[in-house]
Parts: structure tokens; C-alpha cells; sequence
């Protein structure tokens, strides 16, 4: 793997990247910085390089399930999992369809990996998976589903998970990981302000080893990364990185699309993980 300058990059001919999308807090809905628009423009050159782009299977550590489950419902709701947020933001919607066959592609994918993986038809999307897609996919006409993060999953369990479902890249579904690079909400606080040191010692940590490829650095960032513990005093919003990864496989371009930082602390670190040229 490999991390290119590019601050947005096109899809490559072939197969579908993987993606993994900062989704920040809620308010990235309304207050879409640098990072949204550079979602936009990635989602709308990725439609135009595969025109047969048929679905998102989409991992958020906003649903955390006991064992692995999938979303199978037609159409899942919007759901506003937050509190104290301005009205705004309760007022949207993110209509896009389910798929519900492609829902039996994925569970199908993941019990042959020897997963006992079970569908969920009333799981609505929660805002890890919709704030990231109203950027990414704003017309809201891409099926979409969501794969939970199973509770007590560790980076290479998440990996593994991703991993079984590669093979879908190369049937026009993309497959995203919405986490956050860094994510210590104790220290929110609002308003602009320059972005802390350890935030930017961690995110650029993970680049050095996207560049050189070192999926054994990458899956030990816990012990490994400077200031891992204080980025993510919990790990949830960070497993979907692999998700993204396993998806990804190892010969992979990571193209960055956002190095933003929002609210001095929030790393808004978005890239595609795409074939090597």
C-alpha cells in the first residue's frame, strides 16, 4: 500500500476502491468543512468512472451488535442516534434504498468465510453511515447496507470481516469503513482552533504505514502509534479502518481525499484504497 499527495483522487479503472471516511461528529451533516465537498467530488468522479456502481455495504461503530448481523431491510429509516444537536439536523433524511439482495450476497460471503453472520430487517441507518453517504452520495439512489461492528471484535477480527467481502469490488459494490482517525471526545470543545500535536502525530503515523504497507504495524497501532490511547481512548471508531483494509487487500494505493482536522482534535482523514497502476 501506498499513500499518494493526491488530495482527491479518481478511481482507477476496474476494480471499485474501498474506502474509509472520517465521519466526525453529527454536525459534519451541517458543517461539512474541506472533508464533505472532497466526498462529493470523489462520489461523483467514482459514479462516472463506474457507471454500473450498483450498492454501498457500509460499516459504522454506531451499530455494535453481539455476534455479526446485516441489514436486509427494503428501505431502512434515518436515524438521528444523537442528543443536543441543533433542530437542523433532526430534520434530515438520507431516503437511499436497501438492497436486500445484495444484503444475501454479503451474508452468503461471510457464512463461507465461517462467520455466523444473521440478517437484521428493521436496522435503520445510523449516522455513521448516513452523514459520510449524504456527502459521498447525495442524490441518495445508491442501495445501501450496513454490516455492524460485532462487540469484542479486535482489528484483525474487523479486517477478517472486510476481507470476506473483496470480492464484491469487483461487482460494482464499494465497500466503506466510517470511523474516525482520531476521536478523544473528551476533548471537544468546539469552534476552530489549530489542530492538538497528537492528533497530527497519530494521523500521519497511520499514512507512514499505509506507504510502506505494514499491515502488521497498521493491525498493532494500539501498541504501536504515538499517542494511540489518547486519539481513541476506546477503539470502535477506529476498527473500521479495517474493514476497509480487509476489503482492500495488501497491493493498494491509499489516495488521500481529506487530511482535515475539525475542532483542533476530530482528524477528518479520508482515502480510497485503490489497485497499484
Amino acid at each position: 500500500m501506498n499513500a499518494s499527495a493526491n488530495p482527491v483522487a479518481t478511481p482507477t479503472q476496474g476494480t471499485v476502491p474501498a474506502l474509509f471516511v472520517s465521519h466526525g461528529a453529527p454536525l459534519f451533516a451541517v458543517d461539512a468543512g474541506e472533508t464533505g465537498p472532497a466526498l462529493t467530488r470523489w462520489g461523483q468522479a467514482l459514479r462516472a468512472q463506474f457507471p454500473g456502481l450498483r450498492g454501498v455495504v457500509v460499516m459504522s461503530p454506531h451499530w455494535m451488535a453481539h455476534g455479526v448481523r446485516v441489514m436486509t431491510g427494503a428501505q431502512p429509516a434515518t436515524w438521528h442516534d444523537f442528543g443536543g444537536f441543533p433542530s437542523a439536523l433532526y430534520a434530515l433524511q438520507y431516503p437511499a434504498p436497501g438492497a436486500p439482495a445484495l444484503a444475501q450476497e454479503v451474508l452468503a460471503l461471510l457464512q463461507a468465510a465461517g462467520m455466523a453472520a444473521q440478517g437484521d430487517a428493521e436496522r435503520p441507518f445510523d449516522h455513521g453511515a448516513w452523514v459520510p453517504l449524504m456527502h459521498l452520495f447525495p442524490q441518495a439512489d445508491l442501495p445501501v447496507v450496513q454490516v455492524a461492528l460485532p462487540v469484542g471484535a479486535g482489528p484483525q477480527d474487523v479486517y477478517a470481516l472486510g476481507a470476506a467481502l473483496r470480492s464484491l469490488r469487483s461487482q460494482g459494490v464499494l465497500v466503506v469503513g466510517s470511523g474516525s482517525m482520531t476521536h478523544n471526545l473528551a476533548e471537544f470543545f468546539g469552534g476552530a482552533r489549530e489542530p492538538a500535536p497528537y492528533v497530527l502525530a497519530f494521523s500521519r503515523w497511520i499514512e507512514a504505514a499505509l506507504e510502506r504497507g505494514d499491515l502488521p504495524a497498521l493491525l498493532a497501532y494500539r501498541a504501536q502509534a504515538p499517542h494511540a490511547k489518547r486519539a481513541h481512548p476506546t477503539d470502535d471508531h477506529f476498527l473500521p479502518l479495517f474493514f476497509a483494509l480487509g476489503a482492500a487487500g495488501d497491493d493498494l494505493n491509499a489516495r488521500y481525499l481529506s487530511r482535515e482536522v475539525m475542532y483542533g482534535m476530530l482528524a477528518m482523514d479520508a482515502f480510497a484504497l485503490q489497485p497499484t497502476a
